[in-house]
């Protein structure tokens, strides 16, 4: 039965905004550090920070630097930090072997963070992208990406991130099937705590594009990926794919992007009850900082609204490359 709301005057609701100590009272929702993953780019070479121009303020780093920053971002109440490979060219082949090789990029990282600060959790990304020369997240086979084979592929991707320390593995190939694969090649090989965190409502966005210039992908596709990353209008399709995930195996779910998608964050929510997460993606931020930076907006005001507002569509946490400025604002 609906509340009853007693009529003005009796109803003033200004009363609870009235001092900074009385809106604190009645906050529905709050934002904190243990919200925060922290998408991190990791490339060769050592003692090497390059900044990614399409991304003002993110940097790809060498892995002994990456491992500096876990530490830090440990030391500041980050719980845990998401690793991206750049992978120089002429690593990049039709097999993808690279995308397994124990001693790659991703894993050489997740090694030297679990070493450097261990109570920090470290998520990886399976998807071929990164290693594949037609820079699509499956194989491509007579110009069709390959369902089957692909998530044969991602399998081995996942043992091999998981041998290296991997706590949380992040699938965000949209591939049909993987996540069942996966679980059970995980549970095979005796990794039974190890997290799958499903990138399960993933679409076929225009805000990815920082991204793939971030992590060398971008001069590498061919074509789209829309035969495999949802269709933007869709949302009850979102429902059916996060179903499915958690029925093979996902411990957590990840809408992305964000916040144009908010509505999906809300929905899934409501109806699976189970960790939810979204991913704020590097067009998101690049949007803030080009607009901060140009005086448009008050940027560190900006940033936090927009994290705030994935706590009240429903999620867990948020993928966000703002994570170390929000835990030292949050620190105080």
């Amino acid at each position: 039965m609906k509340p009853t709301i007693a009529p003005y005057p009796l109803t003033r609701f200004r009363r609870a905004r009235q001092s900074s100590a009385i809106r604190g009272l009645v906050r529905e929702h709050a934002l904190t550090t243990d919200d925060l993953i922290w998408p991190v780019f990791v490339r060769d070479g050592e003692g090497i920070e390059e900044p990614v121009p399409s991304m003002p303020g993110v940097v790809r780093r060498s892995v002994d630097l990456i491992a500096k920053a876990a530490v830090e971002a440990q030391a500041i109440g980050i719980p845990a930090i998401c690793i991206f490979p750049y992978t120089v060219p002429r690593l990049k082949t039709e097999d993808c072997a690279e995308a397994w090789n124990v001693d790659n990029l991703s894993n050489r990282a997740i090694r030297a963070i679990k070493s450097a600060a261990p109570d920090i959790a470290v998520m990886t990304d399976v998807a071929l992208d990164p290693y594949n020369i037609n820079g699509h997240d499956g194989y491509v086979v007579d110009g069709e990406i390959v369902n089957d084979q692909t998530v044969e592929a991602l399998v081995k991707m996942t043992l091999a991130q998981a041998e290296a320390g991997a706590d949380i593995i992040g699938p965000s190939d949209m591939m049909d099937g993987r996540i069942g694969a996966m679980r059970r090649a995980l549970e095979g090989a005796g990794h039974h705590n190890v997290m799958i965190l499903s990138y399960a409502a993933k679409y076929a966005s225009a805000f990815y594009g920082p991204f793939r210039d971030a992590v060398g992908a971008a001069g590498a596709l061919t074509g789209d990926k829309k035969t495999y990353q949802m269709d933007p209008a869709n949302s009850n399709e979102a429902l059916r794919l996060i179903e499915r995930d958690l029925s093979e195996g996902a411990d957590m779910v990840m809408i992305k992007p964000g916040m144009p998608y908010l509505d999906i964050c809300r929905r899934v929510k409501d109806t699976f009850g189970a960790p939810t997460y979204a991913y704020q993606v590097s067009g998101e931020y690049a949007m803030i900082q080009a607009a901060a930076q140009n005086g448009w907006i008050d940027g560190e005001k900006v940033m936090l609204e927009s994290l705030l507002a994935f706590k009240r569509a429903g999620c867990d946490g948020i993928l966000t490359y703002f994570a170390p400025q929000v835990a030292r604002i949050l620190q105080g």
